[in-house]
């Protein structure tokens, strides 16, 4: 959760931490933890969204760490264990502030609903074909 509140409200909207939260506490298989020297600087899931889709959900980064690679590694990880897996297409809900990253790596903007996480955070739904 402390990562989450760094990332709070620069890519997180503040009426997002109770869903995370809920996610959190069902303990998903697959959701993973990035650690650099023992400490926590990043978390991801990769989930099945089909037979051959899955969805990227709640990537956080440490502020103090982006800029680092991490975000790369997880991204690579991401490509790499859906291509092992035979996924096609990666499913990303994105923000206005986020949506760049991504796109880095290939994603393309599907549709986008303004405030569709929050005040001043729009949703970007986003497809990386792997």
């Amino acid at each position: 959760m402390g990562i989450f509140d760094a990332n709070c409200p620069e890519f997180f909207a503040p009426n997002e931490r109770q869903d995370y939260l809920v996610f959190l506490e069902d303990k998903p298989d697959g959701y993973e933890v990035c650690k650099i020297e023992g400490r926590v600087c990043g978390a991801f899931g990769l989930f099945a969204d089909g037979p051959d889709v899955k969805r990227l959900n709640w990537i956080l980064i440490d502020p103090q760490t982006q800029g680092t690679g991490v975000g790369s590694k997880i991204m690579n990880r991401v490509v790499r264990s859906g291509r092992q897996s035979l996924t096609r297409t990666v499913k990303i809900a994105a923000s206005n502030k986020s949506a760049a990253f991504f796109a880095r790596f290939g994603a393309i903007v599907i549709s986008s609903t303004k405030g569709g996480w929050g005040p001043g955070m729009d949703r970007i739904d986003m497809e990386l074909a792997l």
